[in-house]
């Protein structure tokens, strides 16, 4: 027969279990803080990579390095004749024999440099992943279900490898004297994708898991949803900016807000078939980032003012933070037409599509998790 307990053995039992879960939670915190760390390495690594590889992208130099040799390329050309048998192979393909022939040994090796410091970045980071992965696991450091995350991670950045050479073979053959737009924009999309998962990841190990669920439940659904399009629609954008920047239409047209003297560019659908001309189409292309870019900022609006309607101060300041970078990857897009899309412009430009990327996502995130303020706060 059960016997009646006392009030004050049930708090102090409730209090015992409080303590055991404390300690618990302190070494999941030590854990979590350690796979937090790594993440934000690959995530800093991950934003130089796309930053050097819109300066290689600007420069000219993708196609200098014509063979994907995962290892062996690691070691640059050591001597001469490496050096020219590298050249020899740059100048079979027509990137050379139509644009380049001017070119000499010398004039190779800059573009050659950029080419290979960017395809050394992807390796370190391979190096940073693996050797983080493998320490982490060893040691027992990833809380119940990270493994997983940190090796889905891996998996992303290894056919984000694959993929930047599916894109540089295109060039190398035929007619190309550059990539494919449309392969170009790939990789960068999935640049940010994985940039999307890392920054979502360091957001979730930032805060307790008993945080995190207690937050759940206080999801603010609508903020959410319009913070979830707005990504969608700023991820959109990306990749036409990309198709831009793979067939050099940002110089095509300086003049805004028109285009040539007007709303449409000169002859938009000049080449067949018709299709061909929303991906070749320098005029075209152009047009509908332009285009974009303004229906992204007018959706940028509803969504800040419904983000202002939070219940949470910290959710309403990143969804205004949000579009602060908004308003200022605008401004730095038309300056980019205006003055010609030099590679600092452009490069800042690409720099703030990342800024702006992870601000999305943290109003995002705190819409879904909100932090809780009490009134005195």
């Amino acid at each position: 027969m059960s016997q009646n307990r006392n009030i004050f053995e049930e708090v102090a039992t409730d209090q015992k279990a409080g303590a055991e879960t404390g300690v618990i939670d302190r070494g999941r915190r030590g854990s979590r803080r350690a796979v937090r760390g790594w993440l934000m390495v690959i995530f800093a690594l991950v934003m130089a990579m796309i930053v050097v590889g819109g300066l290689t992208r600007l420069t000219d130099s993708g196609l200098s390095i014509t063979e994907w040799r995962p290892v062996t390329g690691a070691v640059p050309p050591m001597s001469q004749a490496d050096w020219q048998s590298e050249f020899d192979k740059y100048r079979q393909i027509p990137e050379f024999k139509v644009q380049n022939a001017w070119m000499e040994l010398s004039d190779f090796k800059q573009i050659y440099w950029w080419e290979w410091g960017h395809r050394q970045l992807g390796r370190v980071i391979g190096l940073v992943w693996a050797l983080g992965f493998f320490a982490l696991w060893g040691l027992g450091k990833f809380p119940p279900g990270w493994r997983e995350r940190g090796l889905w991670v891996g998996l992303l950045g290894g056919a984000q490898g694959a993929v930047g050479w599916w894109m540089v073979s295109s060039g190398l053959a035929g007619t190309m004297l550059d990539v494919a737009s449309y392969r170009l924009a790939v990789h960068l999309g999935l640049a940010f994708v994985i940039l999307g998962y890392i920054a979502w990841y360091v957001f979730e190990l930032g805060r307790p898991d008993r945080d995190l669920l207690q937050a759940r439940r206080a999801r603010e659904r609508k903020q959410f949803g319009l913070a979830t399009g707005f990504l969608h629609f700023a991820f959109l954008q990306i990749l036409i900016g990309a198709l831009v920047a793979g067939i050099d239409a940002g110089r095509s047209y300086t003049d805004w807000p028109t285009m040539g003297g007007g709303i449409l560019p000169p002859d938009p659908f000049f080449i067949d078939p018709v299709w061909r001309n929303f991906l070749e189409n320098p005029g075209l292309v152009q047009f509908i980032h332009r285009m974009t870019g303004y229906l992204l900022f007018v959706f940028g609006i509803v969504v800040v003012l419904r983000g202002r309607k939070s219940a949470h101060p910290r959710t309403r300041a990143a969804f205004a933070a949000a579009f602060i970078a908004l308003c200022f990857q605008v401004g730095l897009g038309i300056a980019t037409v205006v003055t010609g899309a030099p590679w600092q412009v452009a490069i800042l430009h690409q720099l703030a599509a990342v800024i702006l990327w992870v601000l999305i996502l943290r109003a995002r995130f705190l819409a879904a998790y909100p932090v809780a303020t009490s009134i005195r706060g």
